[in-house]
């Protein structure tokens, strides 16, 4: 399979026509047919119903092109990428981070203080799996997550296979996160059985990819909950937290500019457990100067997040609403 053969698969499944295709493309109508005829010779699949009409894709050539679109685009995007009349940026950056708000605080006070003419920086808010993968195939230069007493053991490994460090920047007391109208969001804290009577949302994760690696904090391995609610991204799962009863638990950690005044957080207490929030990076990876500063802004940002936190928890149990 090449490039050229999806190119061409492409046009003809646009225009319906492969004569119209092969004008389009500058090329005779010869050499589109043989090679779409390779092409379909090569993956044992029909593309087309060739009629005196034009041409009409199949269900199977359809789901191929879907799948095959991608790889045109992803050629393309490299192709800007490496251009020769491309101007490069004076710095890069790029983060992958599970799905935290003082992560996303850190990156904001990082583009506020750069005072860089061009600048290429991505931060990418996925599952604990993708970031590990970011981070060994230098996707990203820098990965935010955490690990626990319970998770610690796997994660280690799976780290220390890819030849990746785990920096901790700071201990926390697991929570559950609520709605502030919730029957547990007046309680100073909760403990896991108090959970049993409440759905429990969780994020997607890789299928096949262990436990270990859940969005959630993990407290009980042998029971898990009877009913629950998968979510893929933060503002799903914000919304889902303001107007039902399910819980789901994490850091706890508030930040006033990027959390739903409607949601509060409430300590677990009898877990015995803490989440070590920390970042990650390839052993062998020198990081850049904007990294460095990353890590010093994300510090900076949990910090800022447990004060937060604590006085959003103080405010709303005085006021008793």
């Amino acid at each position: 399979m090449t490039f050229q053969q999806i190119k061409y698969l492409a046009e003809v499944a646009r225009c319906g026509s492969i004569n119209k295709a092969a004008e389009n493309l500058f090329v005779s109508q010869s050499s589109i047919s043989s090679a779409l005829k390779e092409l379909e010779e090569e993956m044992h699949i029909k593309m087309f119903i060739r009629s005196n009409q034009g041409v009409e894709m199949t269900a199977e050539g359809r789901q191929f092109l879907s799948y095959s679109n991608s790889l045109l685009e992803r050629k393309a995007y490299i192709e800007s990428m490496y251009a020769s009349n491309r101007i490069e940026p004076d710095a890069r950056l790029s983060i992958s981070t599970q799905r935290y708000p003082f992560a996303v605080d850190a990156f904001v006070r990082l583009i506020n203080e750069t005072e860089y003419s061009r600048l290429n920086f991505t931060i990418r808010e996925t599952s604990m799996d993708n970031v590990i993968e970011d981070v060994y195939t230098s996707v990203s230069d820098v990965g935010v997550l955490f690990t626990s007493d319970l998770t610690e053991k796997v994660i280690r490994r799976v780290l220390d296979m890819r030849k990746i460090e785990f920096h901790l920047i700071k201990k926390i007391q697991p929570c559950v996160y609520v709605r502030k109208g919730h029957p547990l969001a007046l309680k100073k804290s909760v403990k896991a059985k108090d959970l049993r009577d409440y759905m429990f949302m969780t994020f997607e994760h890789n299928q096949g990819s262990p436990v270990d690696f859940s969005e959630e904090f993990i407290f009980i391995r042998e029971q898990p909950p009877s009913r629950t609610i998968t979510v893929n991204d933060r503002a799903t799962a914000v919304n889902i937290v303001c107007h039902t009863d399910a819980v789901t638990t994490g850091s706890g950690l508030i930040l006033e500019a990027f959390m739903d005044h409607r949601i509060t957080s409430v300590p677990l207490e009898d877990v015995g457990d803490k989440m070590r929030l920390g970042w990650i990076k390839l052993k062998n990876r020198t990081l850049s100067q904007e990294s460095l500063l990353f890590i010093e802004k994300l510090k900076e940002s949990i910090e800022t997040a447990i004060a937060c936190t604590e006085t959003i928890r103080q405010n709303h149990l005085s006021k008793g609403i």
